[in-house]
């Protein structure tokens, strides 16, 4: 063990972020400073929470990155909390990009699209959206109102004749000629102002034109141009605000015990299109607004913040973060609580949301809690904290999935789900599998309190078989479901029990058994579906002439995975090393052929 009080003398008075290692070297905590020596010292002092002296009485050594700026070591603490997930920090667990809307592509005639991840496409990107939902209810109605094309650049290409779109007047018919170049970005202009919440402007621009075209007796085009008017205004009724304020988000947070509401409402372009809530894992003894100050760097650090960021109740380094924002997205982002105004009732509904969110939330993990603890009582296992659950899926034999889910007395513990890929067992040999996974599993991970396994008395025993194999020992329990495949018969298999059981007359027992296994299952169908589908595209390519492994594995390495090859624009493709322009359109054809499905 490192002599701490040592470490620290050494320090630098430099800001820079630290990172606190127990005996295996773990990475128990990430912090920044402004200074490393005064900051990582206050920590060797009487702690003053429950929750530091638990910190460092697992703490054996202190590491250290010291950097220019403050701000640089906020981006760096930042990085390292996303890539090394320390159990004393503040998680956000929610990891997947937000969706936006794209608009480029084609020359004269760009498109509009959804998008979601990183932006290779040279054009104009809107967001981020709450959700997919909001993206894909914002494009459906600017289809309605600006017929701007949103199909592929290669169907775009390629079309000889006007698709379906046309006929239902959601696109104007830009492919084969059906609008010229002025009109058409007349309609990409408009869209533009829409998108970055122009909307008054749109809304006397139309109504401009609308008259003009009354003017010279054009009815027909007067008529269309009120129901763009009409939707439009329908939309801007149906918002809880309808003003010109630009865009910003809302953050308001709810919190009881451990379990902390993170309500962040979008505005985009004065209009509220939608929220979401997360609820990031808070260590113990953490203020509110020390956890929404570590939530959002998480959240905005390489992503688009917004021009504005409102708070509901203010945060240590609010400044500092706004310079960070700055600095990772190119343009200024101010932070700040609202005293009064429209934000102020923005901050109030987030806040209502964040209220909510916590309350179902509680409850839904107070019926758990109760659910779990029923099971214990029934099983015999008080104290237990840990079930971990098994299933196998496969079509017909081929490609099995095993599938390991877990579950705690607060619900499922996603992180420590696992897959594994079945091999070397005979097609459709289930108890093979199940052994197989059961083994993988525990030789290396330690046994749970309980192991579930979807299956009946096969299933079980030879699972039995794999953990004595191993020198382990534990309890383990079959779930299979009745004779009539109904809820409430299921049937429990035990080794060294001659016949099953039921837990009819334990129903929370029964009801928190059933949902693991329907994890378990759920866990492992997808599993399988990603494995064939990777397949299927693996024996499609392997089919074309000039494909090898080596051009293979540069395909998907290079497309950033397998679907994405399926996926892959004509253009793409040729730009690819190795891949010749005959082999490229070979491989474009196979995957964009009607009646061969995308994986």
């Amino acid at each position: 063990m490192t002599d701490l009080r040592a470490l620290v003398r050494d320090l630098s008075d430099s800001p820079g972020v630290y990172r606190m290692l127990d005996a295996q070297g773990a990475v128990l905590y990430v912090g920044k400073a402004v200074s490393l020596r005064k900051r990582v010292s206050s920590y060797l002092r009487p702690a003053k929470s429950p929750r530091i002296a638990s910190l460092m009485a697992a703490v054996c050594h202190i590491e250290v990155t010291v950097t220019h700026t403050e701000t640089e070591a906020l981006l760096l603490e930042n990085n390292l909390i996303k890539t090394l997930k320390p159990r004393y920090n503040i998680l956000l667990r929610d990891d997947k990009s937000y969706p936006m809307i794209f608009l480029g592509g084609e020359g004269d005639f760009p498109r509009l699209a959804f998008h979601r991840g990183a932006r290779r496409e040279i054009g104009r990107y809107f967001g981020p959206y709450p959700s997919a939902t909001a993206v894909r209810e914002t494009l459906n109605l600017l289809q309605r109102v600006f017929p701007v094309r949103q199909c592929d650049d290669t169907v775009f290409r390629n079309r000889t004749r006007p698709c379906l779109q046309y006929q239902i007047q959601r696109c104007s018919g830009p492919c084969v000629g059906l609008i010229d170049k002025d009109a058409y970005a007349r309609d990409v202009e408009r869209t533009l102002l829409f998108l970055e919440g122009r909307n008054k402007t749109l809304l006397s621009d139309l109504k401009e034109e609308m008259g003009k075209a009354a003017a010279r007796l054009d009815y027909e085009q007067a008529a269309r141009l009120r129901d763009r008017v009409a939707l439009l205004s329908a939309a801007q009724e149906r918002q809880y605000v309808d003003n010109d304020e630009g865009d910003a988000d809302v953050v308001a947070v709810a919190g009881e015990g451990r379990v902390l509401a993170v309500s962040v409402l979008v505005i985009r372009g004065g209009r509220q299109i939608g929220a979401k809530t997360l609820f990031p894992r808070v260590p113990e003894d953490m203020s509110q607004a020390e956890a929404l100050a570590a939530f959002l760097p998480q959240y905005y650090l390489g992503e688009s913040p917004p021009s504005r960021i409102f708070l509901g109740l203010p945060i240590p380094g609010r400044e500092l973060l706004s310079e960070a924002l700055r600095q990772d997205s190119g343009h200024a982002v101010t932070v700040r609580v609202p005293a009064r105004g429209i934000a102020r009732q923005w901050v109030a509904l987030a806040h209502t949301n964040a209220q909510d969110a916590l309350r179902r939330r509680l409850a839904e993990r107070a019926g758990h809690g109760a659910r779990f603890t029923a099971m214990t009582q029934a099983l015999g296992l008080a104290g237990a904290r840990r079930v971990e659950c098994f299933d196998i899926s496969h079509t017909q034999g081929e490609l099995p999935v095993a599938s390991c889910v877990v579950f705690g007395p607060e619900g499922p513990v996603k992180a420590d789900y696992r897959r594994f890929h079945i091999e070397g067992v005979a097609a459709g040999d289930d108890y093979a599998a199940m052994a197989q996974a059961v083994a993988r599993r525990y030789g290396k991970a330690p046994l749970p309190d309980l192991i579930l396994i979807d299956g009946g008395a096969g299933q079980v025993a030879r699972a039995h078989e794999a953990l004595m194999a191993l020198g382990l020992t534990g309890r383990l329990l079959g779930i299979a479901k009745g004779p009539e495949r109904r809820f409430g018969d299921e049937e429990f298999y035990e080794p060294g029990r001659a016949a099953p059981f039921t837990l009819a007359d334990h129903p929370g027992a029964l009801l928190f058994l059933a949902a693991v296994r329907d994890e378990a299952h759920r866990f492992a169908i997808t599993g399988h579906r990603g494995r064939r589908g990777k397949a299927r595209l693996v024996s499609e390519l392997d089919a074309i002439p000039g494909i090898g492994p080596k051009r293979r594995q540069t395909l998907v390495k290079a497309l950033g995975g397998a679907r994405f090859v399926a996926q892959a624009e004509l253009a793409d493709l040729e730009r690819l090393p190795g891949i010749s322009r005959d082999l490229a359109r070979r491989i474009y054809d196979i995957f964009h052929s009607e009646g061969v499905p995308c994986p």
